[in-house]
């Protein structure tokens, strides 16, 4: 998923950066901004122990899956509806359930009504999907509600299933990688048909958590060796960003309103997204983290100055960072946008807590 602050180009950065720092005796990481999981997965790859947390729903869902799933998924009670599963080889069952759900036939559901152009004709026209794919979309979602309503599916393997469909549908979504707005016309990514390609299971004998909560509330809640703090670093509120996918996790049949059929967010404004208020609540975060270790990623664009965090972190004890030099975020290169500053430098900063 092309994500707005993805540490995907840098994890071997943060990896030799972090063991420079910690001790052998971590086992504990916790990554609480989690996003897509991608720092989360990579040190739980490692061996680590992982906690991870995002005030939003759709990264809550793909981090219970990429953390929270660390075994082979069973389908046991889906044999019901479907009796074939029953000859096929446990690490096959995952792959053949969703090509089970890929072949249903689309239904005119939540997205096709208000996010693609069949379905919104004559009103607040919209198209965010083909047609097609917004059906497609709907009806595996509903299918996934449905067995889990039914008990015909665990936790564990709903939460595999949703992530399948938020990654995948994300790939032919007629939009310049973000959802604060669509194209005009669908781009030949968003003609082509769904494809429900199966989430990455990431097995391994560590129990993990995974949160959907206020991290400032959550670090009253956890503990850890590590800390690894991602948050936003500027006005941008994700929740507005990537709002469609919001509603697929939940598929909560929302109100939504104006041009981009946008779902209420009150609820998941970050202040970390505010200028006036992010040093204040960057600096009660610091100081209630119960851990060894708090690394924080933080481009040379954001909101708090160098100083500001020095300041603040210094505050639990050994402050330092490193930086990398690294490619900016970039949405749809088919779109004409100004990149003349195409490098930012990534700062991981930390402290040695006391």
């Amino acid at each position: 998923m092309n994500y707005i602050g993805s540490k995907l180009s840098l994890l071997e950065f943060l990896e030799e950066s972090i063991n420079k720092v910690v001790d052998k005796n971590c086992d504990t990481f916790c990554d609480l901004f989690a996003g897509t999981g991608i720092v989360g997965r990579y040190f739980k790859k490692k061996g680590y122990k992982i906690v991870a947390n995002d005030i939003q729903y759709y990264s809550y869902v793909l981090n219970r899956h990429y953390i929270g799933n660390h075994k082979q998924l069973k389908f046991s009670n889906l044999i019901k509806e479907i009796p074939e599963l029953k000859n096929i080889e446990l690490a096959n069952k995952k792959d053949f359930v969703c090509n089970y759900l890929a072949d249903l036939k689309g239904t005119k559901g939540f997205i096709y009504k208000n996010y693609c152009v069949g379905g919104t004709k004559n009103k607040e026209e919209r198209q965010y999907f083909s047609d097609e794919n917004g059906m497609r979309c709907d009806a595996i979602r509903q299918k996934i509600e449905k067995w889990k309503t039914e008990k015909l599916i665990s936790d564990n393997e709903y939460f595999f299933l949703i992530t399948s469909l938020l990654e995948s549908i994300d790939k032919y979504a007629n939009t310049a990688s973000v959802y604060g707005a669509f194209l005009k016309k669908l781009k030949k990514t968003a003609q082509n048909s769904l494809v429900l390609k199966p989430a990455q299971l990431i097995i391994n004998d560590q129990d993990h958590e995974v949160f959907n909560e206020d991290i400032n509330n959550l670090l009253e809640k956890v503990d850890g060796d590590i800390l690894y703090l991602d948050p936003p670093y500027n006005h941008r509120q994700y929740a507005t960003n990537y709002h469609l996918l919001e509603t697929i996790a939940k598929y909560d049949s929302p109100e939504i309103h104006g041009k981009t059929g946008l779902r209420d967010y009150q609820e998941q404004k970050s202040l970390y997204c505010s200028s006036s208020q992010v040093k204040n609540v960057f600096k009660d975060l610091i100081l209630k983290a119960k851990v060894k270790y708090i690394f924080l990623s933080y481009n040379n664009e954001g909101l708090m100055t160098l100083d500001d965090i020095k300041e603040v972190m210094s505050l639990r004890g050994k402050y330092g960072y490193f930086t990398k030099d690294y490619g900016r975020f970039k949405a749809d290169k088919t779109e004409n946008r100004d990149y003349s500053a195409k490098r930012t430098t990534e700062y991981l900063h930390y402290v040695v807590c006391e």
